[in-house]
This record gives structure tokens, sequence and C-alpha cells, in this order.
């Protein structure tokens, strides 16, 4: 009725003012909460950026998790405000990549919802009961029974067998296709390239699908390595598989060394005869896949908390990341009965765990200087103990973090261990600043290197992605950070020379490059502070035979760039010495395998610098890398 109407019905002013105000107040409800549906979409696609295609997120899980679970409550309680393109109606994507071939998923790779809580788990096992009674046939259904299994913290792929054999892999992609990554497969343990047949025959056609991920052992391996060399650390397990298998360098996703678990098919030709869940996860087995260690059975609500806390219990003693449990119906005709919305099944969730986090105060930030001049910040905390150590020093990684997460000296932080390792700052409690002059400043990003001075230089334009490096190759943190990298394990490996010894040979003026090191006589290394004349000689010895080191090793260790430990171990089969190497033009090295035009470009760039070539002359002159390949 309209207003004119009302007015002629002789409706009293009261109730009309007050029918007025209820129209008024809906409009203004409703117009908040568009306006709050734009926004939440504009911030998750922003996080899917940040998380999916650069993997740096800011956020964590279940803070993402909860700008999901509002927007999907906004868009069902106003449907017109629903859209076809909105993040709650689409599968995650990990980014296409065109120097990969993409390819069609035949079933989609769907998402998981995801919970947080006990009383979630059990709702999610009502839901399903009162659906599974609505549909049941007059046959009836098997009784209600679930799988647990752990939540991989990896990259989801698809594995493609032909006949028993290893045709493709794919990436997630955006649950439609992804790209074919089978060259950077070829180098995971236990992944076999022909299924063995267990008997049963194997099916002409079949989609595996698994999930890609790294050991906690060789991310600190990894992490270790580029500590050394001065470079910015990977966040965390997940983030550092995901970006290895979409590398494009095979030999380098070697080194770095991947593993892979599968947990679930998709198309499969003609139609697979198995039954269940744990069926299909003991015939994947008996084919000579690579399926985890432990899955429980449950077949009450009871049993399905329990097992979830069971497998909780147990997360630390895994050599690899998890970050939940996902519950699944074991019996896949009720799963199929069950169907799918359009992002997720419907007969599966995932349990998340809460990271584990503890609060501290920021003390000061600091900066170091890494062996190529880059600037990393480093966060001194108050000190906390927090899962068995206690922490005082936080990276943050570089600059571009530090702005992004606008972290200030005094603010309240929540630190969380990335992938159950390294701890880290997940985010700031901006709301314990305050106001007034006692609030903490903005971080002033400094004009000089903290070390010699040196006006720094920026990598990028823009004022939120900076990256901040010292153009001085002699500054002291620079030479210091080299020489110590050239004699770490991963490289020459001179025992003794650690660090603090490093910085005593440098503050003195005794090295200035690697090549000093060759120099030095046992009197000069005895007059060290803490070295007596049995140290020097100790040290003099391990010097002189680090000469012997593997060739690849000298070149890990002199710090080209784009050569790591695969890309220096094929420059030393062809070159078999630094002189060799040192001749060897652009175009040669853009033929070898694994190279590349754009790394033999930094190559032959590093080679032809004055400095360098003096380098190698110096180090070639005194037998360095005469061990050969």
């Amino acid at each position: 009725m309209t207003l004119v109407a009302l007015l002629r019905a002789g409706l009293p002013r009261l109730l009309l003012l007050l029918f007025v105000a209820g129209h008024l107040l809906s409009a203004f409800a409703a117009t908040d909460d568009a306006a709050r549906v734009e926004q939440l979409r504009a911030e998750i696609r922003r996080h899917d950026e940040l998380y999916y295609k650069k993997a740096a997120p800011e956020i964590s899980d279940a803070a993402y998790d909860a700008l999901k679970r509002e927007l999907r409550e906004l868009e069902t309680a106003h449907p017109e405000l629903a859209t076809s393109d909105s993040p709650t109606r689409r599968v995650d994507d990990d980014a296409r990549d065109a120097f990969f071939r993409h390819h069609a998923h035949r079933a989609p790779m769907l998402s998981l919802d995801n919970t947080y809580t006990e009383a979630d788990i059990r709702a999610f096992d009502q839901r399903v009961r009162k659906r599974l009674a609505a549909r049941a046939t007059p046959a009836g259904l098997p009784a209600l029974r679930y799988t647990v299994e752990p939540k991989i913290d990896g990259a989801g792929i698809s594995l493609i067998y032909e006949r028993g054999k290893l045709v493709r892999v794919l990436t997630r992609g955006d649950g439609a296709g992804g790209d074919d990554i089978i060259a950077n497969t070829k180098s995971i343990a236990g992944l076999p390239r022909e299924l063995r047949d267990d008997g049963g025959g194997l099916p002409e056609f079949i989609e595996i699908r698994g999930e890609i991920y790294m050991t906690f052992a060789d991310f600190e391996r990894i992490n270790a390595r580029r500590a050394a060399a001065g470079q910015p650390l990977f966040a965390n397990p997940r983030n550092l598989a995901a970006g290895t298998m979409k590398l494009h360098d095979p030999a380098e996703v070697a080194n770095r060394a991947l593993h892979i678990f599968v947990y679930g098919a998709g198309a499969c030709e003609p139609a697979a005869t198995i039954s269940t869940q744990s069926g299909l996860l003991e015939r994947f087995r008996a084919w000579g896949l690579p399926v985890i260690e432990k899955y429980w059975l449950a077949d009450t609500p009871d049993a399905l908390v329990a097992a979830i806390t069971e497998l909780s219990a147990l997360r630390e003693k895994l050599p690899y990341p998890i970050d939940g449990a996902v519950v699944k119906i074991d019996d896949i005709a009720s799963q199929q009965t069950l169907g799918s919305h359009s992002t997720a099944p419907r007969w599966a969730i995932a349990y998340k765990y809460t990271p584990k986090s503890v609060e501290t105060r920021v003390r000061a930030i600091t900066l170091q200087v890494g062996r190529t001049g880059a600037l990393t910040p480093v966060a001194v905390l108050d000190p906390v103990v927090f899962g068995g150590s206690k922490i005082g020093r936080v990276t943050l990684h570089s600059t571009q973090e530090l702005l992004r997460k606008d972290v200030r000296v005094g603010d309240i932080v929540v630190v969380e261990k990335a992938g159950d390792i390294i701890p880290e700052i997940a985010r700031v409690k901006t709301g314990a600043r305050g106001g007034g002059p006692a609030a903490p400043a903005p971080f002033a990003l400094p004009k000089n290197c903290p070390v010699c001075a040196t006006p720094l230089a920026a990598e990028n334009e823009s004022a939120d992605n900076v990256l901040l490096r010292c153009p001085n190759r002699d500054c002291a943190a620079q030479v210091k950070a080299r020489i110590a990298y050239f004699a770490s394990k991963s490289c020459v490996n001179i025992a003794g020379l650690g660090d603090s010894t490093v910085e005593k040979l440098v503050s003195r003026g005794l090295v200035r490059n690697v090549a000093d090191l060759y120099d030095l006589t046992p009197r000069q290394i005895a007059t060290l502070d803490g070295l007596g004349e049995k140290s020097a000689a100790r040290l003099h010895a391990a010097i002189a035979a680090s000469r012997r080191a593997e060739l690849w090793r000298v070149l890990v260790g002199l710090g080209m760039p784009d050569v790591a430990t695969a890309r220096a171990k094929t420059l030393a089969k062809k070159f078999n010495s630094l002189s060799g190497l040192v001749s060897a033009d652009e175009a040669t090295l853009a033929r070898l395998p694994g190279v590349g035009k754009k790394a033999a470009a930094s190559i032959a760039a590093w080679l032809g610098d004055p400095a360098n070539r003096a380098l190698i002359e110096r180090l070639a002159k005194n037998g360095v890398g005469a061990g050969g390949k």
C-alpha cells in the first residue's frame, strides 16, 4: 500500500510514522549489506591473489574462512546480491601459467568446506544423516561410517593415468582445468610412472587426486641455504611446495625435493568397482601409489571427534605439515547420493586446527644487510616461550612485508609458527596502539645503508612494494655474508670458519673476499682473539682442504645469479674448471640443459664483471675447485 493510500485510509499518524521509519531502516540496512558484500568480495579476491599467485598470505586461514562465511551468510539473506562470479561460488585458483600446457579436468577438482569447532563437526554429521534419510531408496543405504584423514598442507594436483601409465600431472587450477607440470614431478620419490597391477586390473583412464608437499627437513635445509646466502626466507612449507611445482626449471625442482600423497579419484573409465573411500586408499596402495600412513574409521559423532583429537596429538611427530583433518563419508554410493554444491562436496568437510600463537611486544626493528645487499628487517621482541623454545627475534623477510604488515616498535603482535617451524608475526593488534603522542609511529625506511651509509637503491618504485638494497659491494656486511656463505656446509665447507671468525677476519682487514682466505697464514689467523696456535693451524688446514671441494660447490659458493645446486652441477660437468667457465659465452651457456636464455644472460653478465673475473682467476691460481665435477 502506498503512502497516499495509507493517508486516505486514515491510518493514525503514529502508526504511519512507524511504517515509514521501518521502511527507511530496511532500506538503509539493505544498502549497508550491499556495500559490505562488495567490500568482502574485493577483500577476498585480494587475499586470493596474495595466497595463490604470490604465495604471500597476509592473514590466517581462520580469518580468511571467516570472511567467506560472512559473505556466504549475506548472500543467503539477500539472494538479489548473489552473483555467479562471487568468491563463494568458485573454486580457488592457483593461477594459470602460459609456460605449461593447460588441460581440462574430466571431473572438477573442488575445494572443501572448512570448520574449526567440534560443534560444527556434530552439525555436519546431523546434516548428512538427515539428507541421506530423505534420499534413501527402498533398498536403503549402508550404515553411516566416516574416514578421517590428515589434511596435508600442500598444493592439490591430479595424476592422469592411461592404461596404467602416467601421462599428465595437472594442478588444481580453477577447478575446471589446470597446468600440466609432469616434467616437474619426475624427481618425486615414490610417484610411479606406471601403476602396478594388483590382479584386479587397471582402468583405461583415471584421475587420481593428491597433494604435493614439502617435508619440514627439506624446508629447513632450503631456508638455511638462503639464510647463508643473505636471501629472504620462505614463509612456510606449503607456499614453497606450491611455488616449486610451478618452477620452469625441473633441475631446481629436483634439488628442492617435493613429495606427494594421493587420497581420491576423479573420472575413471571404466567405472571403478571400489565401494568405499577406505577401500580406494588400499587399492591405491596396492597399485604402488604413495598413500597416507594412517587414517581412522568412525561411525558416531563421538568417534569422529576422538579421531580428530588423536590426529591432532600426532601432528607434532609427523615429518610433513598438516593443517587439519578431512572427514569423508566412507561409502561411495552415499557420497554420490549427496553430491556437491558449486565449490565443495556435501559428503566431506575439513576440520582445521587452530594455529598455535602467542602475544608479545615489539622492542625494536633492526635491518640486516645480506650477501646480495638486500635489507632484511628483524623484529626484536620481548622474549616469550613458545612451542618449547624462547623466541626473542622474528624475521620479517623483506621490507615489503614490513610495510605490508605495518609492524611498529611498541606494537603488540601475534606470533605464530609458520608450518609449525619458523616463528613469524601473523598480525599486529592495531587496536592496542591507542592514540596521541605515545602511540607507536610507523617504521621509517632508511635512505642509507645501516652498515656502510651508502645511499640505498629501491628495486620497486611503488611505496608499498619497495625492496631496498645496498649497492656497495664492499659494504662490510655483504663481505662478511659472502665469505660465510662460501665457507658454509652447502658450499666448500670450511670447518671452523663460522660467523664469529669471519667477523674478526674482515674487521681486522685480513680478508676482503673469498680468494683472500687462501692467502692467510697460520700466524695471521693466530692473532685473532680467541684463537690459539692449535686452533689457527686447524683452520688453516681446513681452508687448504677446501681447495679440493667439488667444482659445483665452489660455483654455488660464488653466489652467481640463478646458479643453485642443480645448475652449478651442469656448469661443472660442462666446463670442468673455473678457468673453463670464465671463457664461456652467453650462447654456449644458453644451450646447456636446464639453463635457458634468462639464466645464461645473468651468468654471462656476472662473469663479464672485471671484479668477478679477477676473483675467479685468483681462486683458480690457488687450485680451488680442484676436486673436479
